[in-house]
């Protein structure tokens, strides 16, 4: 476990903040565009306390079990939680009261099971984004590119849901040049939804980029990035 100390993260968030900033520059516009999602899979609770006091107090869990639980231990700090990994349906009662938004949004079987918790339990519109695999990894969730066209009329169907954008993740070899490609085809992939996809759907959301890519994925478009080992 990192041992690093609140100055440490403060340099380190500001180090990142202004690299984001530079790389919305590049795209004509500002860091306030750009939400900045610390994951803290890999460390544990204190760690993650250091770093919402340094100022990053948007963070992001990638196992629903580890969410619950950092947001139990954590309850007494102003804390955004975001899920960006699978969600099981036996675990969507528990998650969604605590989540301010869901990235992984990767089946329409997942998405009308979380609109039905929603209902049951009273819960207001859930904010999520729609995953894509737009790499075209055997191995990642989401849908494929040719089933969102007439996905959107479905997504319409579904009062307890307030879909907010995509999801994607590039391929893993780490190639940059890849990386662009994919988060330029999320992007175009967008552009074309916003055509034919119902008004009350919006797309405006696109949460693509790592540690590894985050700078080309704000090039591309992304107004989310999902940092962790970055920060860490």
């Amino acid at each position: 476990m990192t041992t690093h100390d609140g100055a440490w993260f403060q340099d380190r968030l500001a180090e990142v903040r202004a690299r984001i900033a530079a790389a919305a520059g590049r795209s004509g516009r500002t860091a306030a565009d750009i939400t900045l999602v610390a994951v803290t899979k890999y460390v544990g609770v204190e760690v993650a306390r250091r770093l919402a006091a340094a100022g990053c107090r948007t963070l992001g869990e990638s196992r629903p079990q580890e969410l619950w639980h950092k947001a139990e231990e954590l309850a007494d700090e102003a804390l955004e939680w975001h899920l960006i990994g699978h969600l099981q349906r036996n675990k969507i009662a528990r998650t969604l009261p605590l989540v301010r938004l869901i990235h992984s949004g990767d089946s329409l079987r997942l998405l009308q099971a979380i609109d039905a918790e929603a209902q049951r339990a009273g819960l207001g519109p859930v904010p999520m984004l729609v995953e894509v695999n737009v790499s075209g990894d055997a191995a990642k969730h989401g849908f494929q590119p040719a089933e969102l066209e007439p996905l959107g009329a479905k997504l319409a169907e579904l009062p307890r849901l307030a879909i907010g954008g995509l999801m994607g993740m590039a391929g893993r070899d780490g190639d940059l040049d890849a990386a662009r490609r994919d988060f330029a085809n999320l992007r175009s992939l967008r552009d074309r939804l916003r055509a034919v996809w119902p008004d009350c759907v919006r797309l405006d959301a696109l949460s693509m980029g790592m540690s590894g890519d985050f700078e080309v994925a704000i090039e591309e478009g992304a107004t989310i990035v999902r940092l962790g080992s970055l920060l860490f």
